[in-house]
């Protein structure tokens, strides 16, 4: 895929987060026929989100230009995925319409997550954070309800994060994904 002069990325995990980049002029947005879901790759230890296509989904996030049109850094950050352009299904508050890309992991190169290959709590605090800064309690809500795998495993890992980007929560924060995870029974392993 070849963008040249206006191109954004849809990011819909640590990437709303604000705090885990340095992408300026982020908006919030809207991606149709898409739903999160956690997945393994034989390129990382843990699980971790991607998108997969599902016609009747729609899952919150943010967009933002591609520094410098600079796809190379970027694609670095997203190594195990693959770029696919969705401008096309994206409802955004922007004044033109620019080119937009997800990042997705091909079929057939993910499975599903184990207790070898859990999810990390320190990664689900980075994009539930980022949800609530977004989009408030109802929109953090809305990520775990349009997220599929929560029967994978959560490693927490909080008291030594494996997660490179982690951030600290607030108490508040850290009592709502607590919440959550407890509400949706999701099933939390020590080390």
């Amino acid at each position: 895929m070849t963008y040249t002069d206006d191109a954004y990325f849809f990011g819909y995990g640590s990437l709303v987060n604000r705090e885990t980049h340095r992408f300026q002029d982020t908006h919030c947005a809207r991606l149709r026929g898409w739903r999160r879901v956690w997945r393994h790759t034989a390129l990382r230890p843990v699980a971790f989100l991607t998108v997969v296509p599902a016609a009747d989904s729609e899952i919150d996030g943010l967009i933002a230009p591609v520094p410098g049109q600079d796809w190379a850094a970027l694609d670095k950050r997203e190594a195990a995925y693959d770029r696919v352009p969705a401008a096309h299904q994206i409802h955004h508050t922007l004044p033109h319409a620019p080119q937009i890309a997800v990042y997705s992991i091909p079929e057939g190169q993910h499975d599903t997550p184990c207790d070898t290959h859990p999810a990390l709590l320190s990664y689900i605090d980075v994009v539930v954070q980022g949800y609530l800064r977004e989009f408030g309690e109802e929109g953090a809500a809305r990520f775990f309800d349009t997220t599929d795998g929560w029967d994978t495993p959560v490693l927490d890992d909080r008291a030594k994060p494996l997660y490179p980007r982690h951030r600290q929560l607030s108490p508040v924060e850290r009592a709502f994904v607590d919440a959550q995870l407890q509400a949706r029974r999701i099933r939390v392993v020590h080390h």
